[in-house]
């Protein structure tokens, strides 16, 4: 029993920052239906921003975390201006290709910018351990999990309270309408690419903290398990993405705890297909019928 709960703190810790990075694909898809598989790639450039924000310029832990988010949420922007705009008119199947070709002139940018070796992240947090009851949590441990809560409750307060908020959620009801009730939606779909890639920069910050090294093709994995947590909960939905991130890192932490490291990243990519097969609108949706 103990096992399992060192495990189950352990895997609310790499499940705070699958958290993170499926709400950007969420609220995205929510929005503009685009599946942006770029978004992992942005992670690991917020990861590159707090290495050089810490290395660099000397800053600590907060600093180099909002400059992070600052400049991600700048690249987000970018991105959606430059790549996905042009393409707002166009089949889905152009917008996706268009993502998977951002994600690799991101990821080989970043390859001729830095080079492709793995780096140390600077450890600018104390790894104190805490033991209670036989169990250990370490700083870090706190420190992404409590960083994780207050910028979804963050999040949350921005999506229900804010005029933004609202207008992001008449976007995504029915852009149209939206636009006939005065709403400027291109301005309203930046927004959701800045606040998504925003939380992307914490993620990359965050996991350079927690595995303590970082390379330019690190956002492949974790971005494609941040997009099967955000199936999991029910693309589009924001709780849905939360609940689908905690639990695929703490199942991936189970598994890998009790012998099957090996078999971890195989046992999240059956989660994805068995998902498809039996609930395809996710865990926290429902199932839409479409007229033919």
């Amino acid at each position: 029993m103990e096992a399992f709960l060192q495990q189950l703190i352990n895997g609310l810790s790499l499940g705070s920052i699958y958290a993170l990075i499926a709400l950007g694909y969420t609220m995205v898809y929510g929005i503009i239906k685009l599946i942006n598989f770029a978004h992992g790639d942005i992670y690991m450039v917020g990861a590159f921003v707090g290495y050089t924000a810490i290395n660099s310029l000397h800053l600590s832990f907060l600093p180099a975390l909002i400059l992070s988010m600052v400049f991600c949420a700048v690249l987000g922007v970018a991105i959606e201006r430059i790549a996905y705009k042009p393409l707002r008119n166009a089949t889905r199947v152009a917008a996706l290709i268009t993502a998977i070709g951002m994600s690799y002139l991101l990821q080989n940018g970043m390859i001729y910018l830095v080079g492709s070796e793995t780096r140390a992240f600077p450890q600018v947090i104390k790894n104190k351990i805490y033991e209670f009851m036989g169990l250990q949590v370490s700083q870090t441990q706190i420190l992404i999990f409590a960083t994780t809560i207050i910028l979804m409750l963050a999040l949350q307060l921005i999506v229900q309270k804010t005029k933004m908020g609202k207008a992001m959620r008449a976007v995504s009801t029915d852009a149209d309408a939206a636009r006939l009730m005065g709403i400027n939606v291109d301005n309203v779909i930046s927004f959701t690419f800045a606040l998504g890639s925003s939380l992307a920069g914490a993620a990359g910050v965050l996991v350079g903290l927690y595995y303590n090294s970082i390379e330019p093709m690190m956002g492949y994995a974790p971005g494609l398990k941040a997009f099967i947590a955000a199936v999991l909960g029910g693309i589009g939905i924001i709780p849905g993405a939360m609940f689908g991130g905690f639990t695929i890192g703490i199942i991936e932490t189970l598994v890998s705890g009790y012998g099957g490291s090996l078999i971890k990243d195989a046992v999240v990519y059956l989660i994805l297909i068995v998902i498809l097969i039996f609930k395809p609108s996710g865990l926290l949706g429902k199932n839409v019928k479409e007229k033919v």
